[in-house]
């Protein structure tokens, strides 16, 4: 119910979003020219719309439409795929989906592989002359096996009579299968297959039994026939199942064949007995033929209009199940994009875009789970809040040194065992965090994680790499200095120092806020070195020729000038940092968003997958937001100069 009423939210919102900006655009005054930024400014309403569209079209190829408004149509597609499935092996047979029958495959392939072996046996410099002879006789009697099988008189009555049996058999199917009561279910089955139906949930709910006993929740297709129409379907592919294990245990070999294959494999097998280790080539070619041979035997081989009769009872039971599927045909063709439920056996699973693409409503369950203490992922919650007390903090920031200097000793423990505090002592219990204050909450979780080493890193970066990019447009020595040092590890992709790194400071969060701090450190080196070097001498001068000193200069000119790239330059080494954190989180570490998809992704777990990127995409866009609204304030000039 709550992905329809989404839905359609969704629907009208699109429809009116854009119903409302085109009136506006007939009603506002526009006399901006080509080229003003005031024309690009965009609106509230195209937000809605760009985003509506995306969930849109996230509901529509991951199936989440047709399981809110459909629940029950995956199941019954399963039904229809198990009968698929066991039509399958009867139409191979048969010039149905295929261009010929089997049969005329076969045959055309063997004469092909016969004619090819005899070729070479005529044409083969190391085999004497009795030796071609004996084998083409050989390639030839495989050869006459053929029509043995194709002759109709030669068909014994008793294979004859099965395909007759089995022909009757789908016939009987397809007369019980118009039926509205098929299979003849009982009021008790019936209430017995609803209580199954119950127990075994819905469509992306299955509950299976794990191997240590518990009990879990599986995103797969329901297999119990839930619906009347399902049950039909169901019934149907177990009688077509049966009929064509039948069919395929079938051979038609009568007594002629089998006296004559029967004496080939002697005839063969003798003359292999005789050859001595010279002769390996000519064993090699009676040995291929037998292969053929016994291909033929096991192959289902019948005379031309043998299987007439059942082929056309398949034809007609297949164009009868195709119209007993009503509007699931039309459900399967709209609400199915790129894809359909397929059968296995007796086993059914989505095949297309709704495999990989999880639906919205399960993610979000999934979410919902991954996101408390008593689920999580790894015992880690995905984002929480902490009651940490205010010690822990303080411990945190101060040093440990600061009561290193204190002058005096540590307390010793007396001849009694007990330890009396000093006030080294106790300065040391402060820094290190070991005393009781009060609790505050302290949000804690993988995504915290990841975000802190980021904003960490990112920090770092700005704070170093401003000032010295600065220092490096504005002075000689400093740009010859270190310019050499900022474009030899620059152009080295993050990945290629993530190993040096972790095996150095560590797999915990002092290496992954290193390697994020040398990520943004040279972005924004480039960034403020480039916007210090860009500033208008026009402006230097006159702000020298109303006299500014140096300080002055450097605060209301070449800074201010500066901030656009800086800026930017942040924006994008934000999306940098994203991307650097996933992959050291990937190579090292137990919490955080990359270590969660790369656990995910060895287990096949597409809506935790799913989930990663998107929370990576929302926290790359609320620092990209956050810095657009600073941009704004601080640099509002920008694009009006």
């Amino acid at each position: 119910m709550l992905t329809q009423i989404i839905t359609i939210l969704i629907l009208v919102s699109i429809v009116g979003c854009i119903l409302y900006g085109r009136k506006l655009i007939r009603t506002e005054k526009v006399d901006a020219v080509f080229g003003n930024p005031e024309r690009a400014k965009g609106g509230t309403h195209w937000v809605i719309v760009g985003s509506s569209a995306i969930l849109l079209i996230w509901l529509y190829y991951s199936w989440d439409i047709a399981k809110g408004f459909y629940p029950k149509s995956a199941n019954e597609l399963c039904q229809v795929a198990k009968v698929n499935d066991s039509l399958l092996g009867l139409k191979y047979q048969f010039p149905i989906e295929q261009r010929e029958f089997k049969s005329t495959s076969i045959i055309k392939i063997e004469n092909k592989n016969l004619q090819k072996i005899i070729n070479e046996i005529q044409k083969s410099p190391d085999l004497n002359i009795e030796q071609k002879k004996v084998l083409v006789e050989f390639a030839n009697k495989t050869v006459q096996l053929i029509p043995l099988l194709t002759n109709k008189y030669l068909m014994e009555d008793n294979t004859k009579v099965k395909i007759k049996e089995m022909t009757n058999q789908i016939r009987l199917l397809s007369s019980n299968f118009k039926k509205k009561d098929y299979p003849f279910e009982t009021e008790a089955e019936k209430n017995e297959r609803q209580k199954a139906v119950s127990e075994e949930g819905g469509w992306g709910i299955i509950k299976v039994q794990s191997g240590t006993g518990s009990i879990e929740n599986t995103m797969e297709v329901p297999l119990i026939p839930a619906t009347d129409r399902g049950l039909k379907f169901h019934f149907a592919a177990k009688e077509l199942q049966v009929i064509n294990d039948e069919f395929f245990k079938l051979r038609n070999h009568n007594s002629n064949f089998k006296t004559s294959i029967k004496g080939l494999k002697n005839e063969i097998k003798s003359y292999r007995k005789n050859l001595d280790d010279t002769d390996e080539l000519a064993s090699t070619y009676a040995k291929d033929i037998v292969k053929i041979a016994r291909r033929i035997e096991y192959a289902s081989i019948y005379p031309p209009d043998a299987l007439n009769e059942m082929q056309n009872a398949i034809i007609e039971f297949d164009n009868l199940q195709k119209s007993e599927q009503g509007g699931l045909r039309l459900i399967d063709m709209l609400l199915f994009p790129a894809g359909t439920i397929v059968a296995s056996g007796p086993s059914c699973s989505e095949q297309g875009s709704g495999r990989w693409l999880p639906k919205p409503s399960d993610t979000f369950n999934k979410f919902i789970l991954m996101s408390k203490p008593s689920v999580g992922y790894k015992n880690i919650p995905l984002l929480w809040i902490d009651m940490m007390d205010v010690s822990k903090i303080i411990g945190f920031i101060l040093p440990d040194w600061i009561a290193d200097i204190l002058p005096g000793k540590y307390p010793v423990h007396t001849k009694d065992g007990i330890v009396e505090q000093n006030f080294k002592g106790k300065v040391l219990k402060i820094v290190t965090g070991d005393f009781k204050l009060f609790k505050i909450p302290v949000p804690y979780g993988h995504i915290w994680d990841s975000f802190l080493r980021v904003f960490l890193g990112l920090v770092f970066g700005i704070l170093i790499g401003v000032p010295l990019g600065l220092f490096m447009g504005l002075n000689r020595f400093a740009k010859g200095f270190f310019d050499p040092l900022i474009e030899l590890y620059r152009p080295v992709p993050p990945l290629a120092w993530a190993p040096l790194i972790i095996s150095v400071l560590g797999i915990d969060n002092t290496g992954k806020v290193f390697l994020l701090f040398m990520v943004s450190l040279s972005i924004m080196i480039i960034s403020a070195r480039a916007g210090a070097s860009g500033t208008q001498l026009s402006k230097i001068h006159a702000a020298h020729s109303l006299g500014a000193s140096k300080r002055q200069i450097l605060r209301y000119v070449i800074f201010p000038n500066s901030l656009p790239e800086i800026l930017t330059g942040i924006r994008v080494a934000v999306g940098m940092c994203w991307g650097t954190l996933v992959a050291a989180e990937f190579l090292a570490g137990t919490t955080g968003i990359g270590f969660v998809e790369n656990v995910a992704k060895k287990y096949f777990q597409y809506e935790v997958i799913w989930i990663t990127i998107f929370i990576m995409g929302m926290l790359g866009l609320l620092f990209d937001v956050t810095l657009r609204k600073i941009i704004d304030k601080t640099i509002p000039w920008r694009g009006k100069g």
